[in-house]
């Protein structure tokens, strides 16, 4: 069946409607004994979209927390938003999104200890300070890091900018102690303007980044930039747009449209807050990605969607300013829900960040984080799920 609006047409295959049955079965399951999970729960899809070689299957490897407040050379470890693996150490990278205001903005190097047996500990080993493009850690307020992958010639990150303050976002190249290399151009539309007629909106833009096997980079805005729609709310979604970059020459090549799902759960009060956006991206292979939704209803929690979602056939958007007022159709990429962490009985907080990784034990495993956002009623958390089968 397809749901449509507009021009846009979002397609929904027989075993997406199967997994909606098999999460429902989920809930029932898991009634009686609240965000429980057992270690070695298998959760996937055969086939999303339909296509059996893109089949993902995961096994639950257990939960590990750092609480608020934790220290690491005099630095607080906190809000962690992006994490990638770096197979050169065995370790993890990991980006805060602490504005230079607790201590400069900064990535942590983590030990994960995971095999193939659970998650047993996260050791937080260092940290690095990233440096602007004078040589100099970043002033306070001046840099919102959010996602941050591991390439060959370096680690790429983005800043989400600041949408009250007209700071634009970015996607950067660091070396390895943090030392600036190179920066991507912005394309025309997302820079932050004083009439909120187009651009970034306030904490809703270069949230996610991925690498693709074939050397492209992509980043996606955490919900629609003004000039696109609205954002999302309980009974309509957002577009969100996904940029496709040449990874050499830092240069646009295509755009994309991301649909992200309604709130999927109403605060527990009329005057209660509620959100949901696109937090995070990351490749299986140069088509089929990962992605997180996710958001917070007041009074009721989290809620934590991971999708696989489809470049190929998209709808390259580029050329069209404003996705509201377009004639033009419009193919967004298809997407298939594949985990949703509290219908699995689990408690997830604020997850922002996804990485595939090794084990010691050459188990490949797929991380998640959550950014606590320095706040003391939260926590720095981590998901670790075996991966059985995925799309490569």
């Amino acid at each position: 069946m397809a749901a449509r609006c507009r021009h846009f047409t979002v397609q929904v295959d027989d075993f997406t409607m199967l997994k909606l049955f098999l999460t429902t079965a989920a809930i029932i399951l898991f009634s009686h004994s609240a965000y429980a999970l057992d270690i070695g729960t298998a959760v996937g899809v055969p086939c999303p979209f339909g296509d059996c070689k893109a089949g993902i299957s995961l096994s639950y490897l257990g939960t590990y927390e750092i609480p608020t407040g934790f220290m690491e050379n005099d630095v607080e470890v906190g809000g962690l938003s992006g994490i990638d693996f770096d197979p050169s150490t065995g370790r993890y990278i990991a980006i805060s999104d602490d504005r230079s205001e607790k201590a400069p903005a900064r990535f942590y190097d983590l030990d994960i200890d995971v095999d193939a047996s659970g998650l047993k500990g996260v050791k937080v080993v260092d940290h690095v300070t990233l440096k602007d493009k004078d040589g100099q850690p970043f002033a306070a307020k001046r840099v919102d890091g959010e996602s941050i992958r591991l390439g060959k010639d370096g680690i790429y990150w983005t800043s989400e900018g600041d949408g009250k303050a007209l700071l634009p976002p970015f996607v950067r190249v660091a070396n390895r102690d943090g030392s600036f290399v190179r920066e991507f151009s912005l394309p025309e539309g997302f820079a932050p303007t004083a009439d909120k007629s187009t651009g970034i909106r306030d904490n809703l833009a270069f949230e996610g980044i991925s690498l693709l096997p074939g050397g492209d980079v992509v980043v996606g805005t955490e919900s629609a930039l003004y000039q696109d729609g609205p954002i999302t709310t309980l009974t309509g979604g957002a577009l969100a747009r996904l940029i496709r970059y040449d990874a050499a020459t830092g240069n646009q090549k295509a755009q994309y449209v991301y649909p992200i799902s309604p709130i999927p759960q109403a605060p527990s009060t009329a005057t209660g807050w509620n959100d949901f956006g696109l937090s995070e991206i990351m490749a299986l292979d140069n088509r089929h990605l990962l992605s997180i939704e996710r958001g917070y209803a007041q009074g009721v929690g989290n809620a934590v969607v991971i999708n696989m979602f489809d470049l190929d056939g998209a709808t390259d958007v580029s050329s069209i300013p404003s996705l509201a007022k377009t004639d033009q159709r419009i193919v967004p990429v298809r997407k298939t829900q594949i985990l949703d962490l509290r219908a699995l009985g689990l408690n997830p907080d604020n997850i922002e960040g996804i990485t595939l990784g090794k084990a010691k034990d050459g188990t490949e495993v797929l991380i998640l984080v959550a950014d606590n956002n320095f706040n003391p009623m939260q926590k720095t958390q981590f998901f670790a799920f075996k991966v059985i089968r995925r799309p490569s």
